[in-house]
């Protein structure tokens, strides 16, 4: 049972990245977007996101209570060593949250608006780098058990430059979802092939931060080439992640959304095995001594009620999920031009 639950940790996290990632993205897009054209870009944001924003942190919570429960020493030790990333996170995701109900929900239309604006693109910002960071500190081996002062213990763990540099490169990957998802959702032509040059210039920042985190890791001693040489699967998917990027830019040139919906997926999807094959069973690397899934895990008993919880819930959730959003996709809103 414990393959079973290691299995739902890592497929929650990676609809978390795929699903809450472009929600993410679509604010990093308006981030980045002319201002005499973030109106238009707000109204096809609400088309896409507004009616399942809050379902996509389901992921979340469920990869959490994965670790609360089936992994209490992995929650435990990100908890405590690595609570400033933590707590900047899900300030992030309550701050977005809160500006986005507000932004479009509140009955008066006033200047608060320009602030709720702010908030949500800057959160929407905030939120997946910090993810990212996090990602990068559990296997940095950064965290020492050992540290005597504070910023030993609870700065030096996260603030480095290969953590900043994974949370870089989940920002921009969250952007590449939402370009990608929202030339869909776009009504016109003139509407689409902005979001296709977005989408191409956050494919390539994509390639150019992926490069940038594995220089990182050789800085900080990390070496990252050597890990995946030593795991097949994980090099095995990087290649082929690499080798569907000449298919996904004739597909962006094409215009052809879903199969480009399909591509991107799938090279998110094997960015992040990549990343889970060539440090498991390790799950935090820290000075001196390692927590892996394995050595980190509840007992059987534990595990197996989690297991069975999470299949039978897996029964109910999941079609229910795939028709909100199919519902809601069939009833959109009517917007106009972004000019």
């Amino acid at each position: 049972m414990l393959y079973v639950v290691i299995a739902f940790l890592y497929i929650s996290i990676l609809f978390y990245l795929l699903f809450g990632g472009a929600d993410f993205g679509a604010g990093i897009i308006e981030l980045f977007t002319k201002d005499s054209k973030k109106e238009q870009t707000r109204l096809l944001t609400y088309q896409a996101i507004g009616p399942i924003w809050e379902a996509n942190h389901m992921w979340l919570i469920i990869a959490i209570v994965i670790l609360f429960v089936g992994f209490p020493e992995i929650y435990t030790t990100v908890s405590v060593y690595l609570h400033i990333p933590l707590s900047l996170l899900l300030i992030g995701i309550i701050a977005r949250g809160t500006a986005f109900i507000f932004r479009h929900y509140d009955a008066v239309k006033d200047h608060f608006q320009k602030i709720y604006n702010v908030i949500f693109v800057y959160s929407s910002f905030m939120t997946p780098l910090f993810l990212g960071i996090l990602a990068g500190s559990v296997i940095s081996g950064r965290i020492d058990p050992n540290a005597t002062d504070f910023v030993s213990a609870y700065i030096d763990p996260w603030l480095g430059i290969f953590p900043i540099s994974v949370g870089i490169f989940t920002v921009v990957i969250c952007g590449l979802l939402a370009a990608i998802y929202l030339i869909g959702e776009a009504d016109t032509d003139e509407d689409r092939e902005i979001f296709r040059k977005k989408a191409l210039r956050m494919n390539i920042l994509t390639v150019i931060m992926g490069g940038l985190v594995f220089l990182a890791g050789e800085l900080e001693g990390l070496s990252l080439a050597r890990q995946l040489l030593q795991h097949p699967l994980g090099l095995m998917a990087l290649i082929a992640a690499s080798l569907s990027l000449p298919f996904s830019w004739i597909q962006l040139k094409k215009g052809k959304v879903n199969s480009l919906r399909v591509l991107t997926g799938f090279q998110v999807t094997m960015i992040l095995f990549t990343l889970f094959s060539s440090q498991y069973p390790d799950f935090i690397r820290m000075k001196n001594s390692t927590l892996t899934l394995e050595n980190a895990a509840a007992g059987p008993a534990t595990l197996n009620s989690l297991g069975i919880a999470l299949l039978v819930g897996s029964i109910f959730i999941l079609p229910t999920l795939f028709y909100l959003i199919y519902s809601f996709q069939k009833t959109p809103y009517k917007i106009g031009k972004l000019d």
